[in-house]
């Protein structure tokens, strides 16, 4: 029987000499993957009690949602500026090249609220930091974080201290 990390798709080289890309794409697109993904996630999760799954735009939305249904709990999508409709809280946060704001909408969580947020990939953390900040401006607490993979050399967790963290698949280098 395979496991996760065989429908990973490893790119040398990409997007510059030295990095190795690691390709969700891959797991999608194999129905055997997709299931092992989000049941490596479940699993993860086993034990854990939560109220709301919360996902950032758009890898969060394709791993959190079938985690959310499939535990009864609600999904609250963390968009790009300008994409949700109604009023909303946002977080902008440092990127390699630049920096990027976030939102959610400011009713999505409700103060006392036990959040999960789930995510295709933590590298260095950034994204899921600004994350953490708006849960809990917003009066949510967060008791786990659960990735699909997590690049280990780009040190991400060090970000994320103090909050439950876990991967499926973890990557010793960048």
């Amino acid at each position: 029987m395979k496991n996760v990390e065989d429908y990973v798709r490893s790119i040398p080289d990409f997007p510059e000499p030295g990095i190795i890309f690691r390709d969700v794409t891959s797991v999608l697109q194999d129905p055997d993957g997709l299931q092992l993904s989000i049941q490596g996630i479940l699993k993860a999760l086993e034990g854990v009690e939560f109220d709301v799954v919360v996902g950032p735009e758009s890898r969060g939305f394709i791993f959190g949602m079938p985690v959310a249904y499939e535990r009864k709990k609600a999904f609250v999508p963390v968009r790009k500026k300008g994409k949700l409709p109604c009023e909303t809280i946002e977080m902008t946060y440092e990127l390699e090249y630049g920096s990027a704001t976030l939102e959610m909408h400011k009713d999505a969580i409700k103060p006392g609220q036990k959040v999960v947020i789930i995510d295709d990939l933590i590298a260095t953390g950034g994204t899921i930091e600004a994350i953490i900040k708006m849960v809990e401006s917003l009066g949510g607490e967060v008791v786990h974080i659960c990735f699909l993979m997590e690049l280990a050399g780009l040190e991400g967790r060090k970000r994320l201290e103090g909050y439950p963290v876990s991967s499926v698949i973890t990557y010793e280098g960048k």
